[in-house]
């Protein structure tokens, strides 16, 4: 499986390429007033309006920084109205890739029910690795106000 690799603070993140649609510079986002501060803004993307979301306001509370490696992720977001979407992710050091087979994989048993989103790990020789599983990454209410339900 091939996965994209990105950083959240210190630690290193993957999502499965099959998820991604398209990765993208940094850009101007316009704000929306009266929106959760992990969402960056959005943007115009092929005629649709494609929020974004700062990954690393949401799981550490501290705005992205605006480097050459933070990228916009644009992924096929699906949950439970199986209705697609493109969603945005901003993340840092976004440069590096990782080809592993799923069973390099396994599961981390740490029932967190506020990171739903954290899927299973792998480990390299310079640490864990952790998988984002993108359809759990936004709670029922947070698809509602971006409109997903």
């Amino acid at each position: 499986m091939l996965m994209l690799l990105f950083k959240i603070g210190n630690e290193r993140y993957a999502i499965a390429s099959q998820e991604i649609v398209e990765v993208i510079p940094l850009l101007v986002l316009k704000n929306l007033p009266h929106t959760p501060e992990y969402l960056a803004g959005v943007f115009s993307y092929r005629g649709h309006v494609v929020p974004v979301i700062d990954l690393c306001q949401l799981m550490r509370g501290k705005t992205c920084g605006n480097n050459l490696s933070t990228r916009i992720i644009l992924v096929n977001y699906c949950r439970d109205n199986h209705t697609q979407h493109i969603l945005g992710l901003m993340a840092e050091q976004v440069v590096e890739t990782l080809h592993l087979s799923t069973n390099k994989f396994v599961d981390s048993h740490l029932p967190i029910e506020a990171a739903s989103y954290l899927g299973k790990m792998t480990v390299d020789e310079r640490g864990i690795i952790y998988c984002l599983d993108i359809k759990y990454l936004l709670s029922e209410t947070e698809q509602i106000n971006l409109s997903f339900k």
